[in-house]
C-alpha cells in the first residue's frame, strides 16, 4: 500500500474538459500523473464513487469550500480521484460546482487505485473495484501525508484535516 515518502505510481488519469484550450480538447483528456505533479503541491482526495451520499454531501463540498484556503497554504491544485469514467466525473463536477476549484480525475479502469494498493472491493454490492476513501498531500510526486479512512467512515480524509496538514508541512 502507498505510504508517506512514496512516489505516486506511474500512469494516467482522465479529466473531462468543458472548454477547449491549453492543449486540451473538449471531452476526456488523459494526464500523465508524473508530469502533472512535477514541481507542484497537490491535495488529492479519493472516494468510492460519484454521486454517492457521503461523497456528494460532505467530501467534495468540503474541498470546494476550502479551495481558496488550500491555495493560500501553497497547494497548487486539488484533485478528486474516483473509479468512474471521465464523463461521469465531468457531470459530477458540474453538479458539485467544482470548476476552477477541484479537478475531477477519473480512474476508469482502477489502474491508479490498484497501483496505490488503496482498493475497496465492492463486488458483492454490485459496484466492482473502487477506491478506498482517503486524502493525501503530494509534493513533486511524493506523498507527504496520507489519511486513509476505516471502512464506512468519514473522519480523517476531509478537507479540514488535509488543510491543517498542508499548512504544517
Amino acid at each position: 500500500m502507498l505510504k508517506v515518502g512514496d512516489k505516486l505510481p506511474a500512469g494516467t488519469l482522465q479529466e473531462f474538459i468543458e472548454v477547449e484550450g491549453n492543449g486540451c480538447s473538449l471531452g476526456p483528456n488523459s494526464f500523465d500523473i508524473e508530469a502533472a505533479t512535477a514541481g507542484k503541491t497537490i491535495a488529492v482526495f479519493a472516494l468510492p464513487g460519484a454521486f454517492t451520499p457521503t461523497c456528494s454531501a460532505q467530501h467534495v463540498p468540503g474541498y470546494v469550500a476550502q479551495a481558496d484556503a488550500f491555495k493560500a497554504a501553497g497547494v497548487d491544485e486539488i484533485w478528486c480521484v474516483s473509479v468512474n469514467d471521465a464523463f461521469v466525473m465531468g457531470a459530477w463536477g458540474r453538479d458539485q460546482k467544482t470548476a476552477g476549484k477541484v479537478r475531477m480525475m477519473a480512474d476508469g479502469s482502477a489502474a491508479f487505485t490498484q497501483a496505490t494498493g488503496l482498493v475497496l472491493d465492492l463486488t458483492a454490492k454490485g459496484f466492482g473495484l473502487r477506491s478506498q476513501r482517503y486524502s493525501m498531500l503530494v509534493k513533486d510526486g511524493v506523498v507527504k501525508s496520507l489519511n486513509v479512512e476505516a471502512p464506512g467512515k468519514f473522519e480523517v480524509s476531509d478537507a479540514n484535516t488535509l488543510l491543517a496538514q498542508a499548512t504544517s508541512i
